[in-house]
């Protein structure tokens, strides 16, 4: 899928500051899931590109595959540990970004549980896991691929607070922004941090109140999240 002349997957997005933001994410950890770091001597790859870019601009691709990492944020597990597999998956499919297409969630499981067993991946980390005859999805993938709406293989938009919420973000609309009802929830969350009442914000914007209190549950989380 194309928009213009560019692959949706490469489109550049965000810069670091704002995909950070997004995700709730300390910029620091985001160029490092990118590009990897330098810590007490030792060199460690990126977990996110191929190779070490030092650009400072993140394609829709890394972002969605940055926001898979994100689900383990709070686990006390390597990200370093997950990179082969990553590198496999993206040979195997033959693209840049595997983690943004629909293939290994749904048609390529045997390949991701492969390439996991290949590198001996540790549970904490699986992508997928084999119950009985089945090839299942682990917890945090599922919770992860249920936030993306797919458009042919390609992550197209994500929900970042889940399909249950009104607030999505879409690389072609709205310069990427969370939206709701296509009006930017940084707008709406500092109207209402500001003391305007969430009735008379929805009003404004001809939204219901239950969308600003959304989109203010959002901001309010990604704040937390990043400090």
């Amino acid at each position: 899928m194309t928009v213009g002349n560019l692959v949706v997957l490469d489109r550049p997005t965000y810069g670091i500051s704002q995909t950070a933001h997004l995700l709730g994410l300390r910029p620091d950890r985001v160029r490092s899931w990118l590009d990897g770091y330098h810590r007490h001597g030792r060199t460690y790859p990126p977990v996110v590109r191929a190779d070490p870019t030092g650009s400072e601009i993140v394609t829709w691709g890394e972002f969605i595959e940055l926001g898979y990492l994100r689900e383990y944020r709070r686990a006390d597990v390597a990200l370093q540990r997950i990179r082969p597999v990553i590198a496999r998956l993206r040979e195997g499919l033959g693209t840049p970004y595997p983690l943004a297409h629909h293939r290994p969630w749904v048609y390529d499981r045997e390949l991701v549980l492969a390439a996991q067993e290949a590198e001996g991946l540790e549970p904490a980390l699986a992508i997928v896991v084999r119950t009985g005859q089945e090839i299942m999805l682990s917890v945090v993938a599922e919770q992860f691929v249920k936030r993306i709406e797919f458009e042919g293989d390609t992550a197209r938009r994500w929900y970042p607070a889940g399909r249950f919420s009104p607030v999505v973000v879409d690389p072609t609309y709205s310069f990427g922004m969370p939206t709701v009802a296509g009006v930017a929830t940084e707008n709406l969350y500092e109207l209402v941090a500001a003391g305007e009442t969430i009735a008379d914000v929805a009003n404004g914007y001809d939204l219901t109140e239950e969308q600003v209190r959304s989109a203010c549950m959002y901001e309010e989380t990604v704040r937390r999240l990043a400090a």
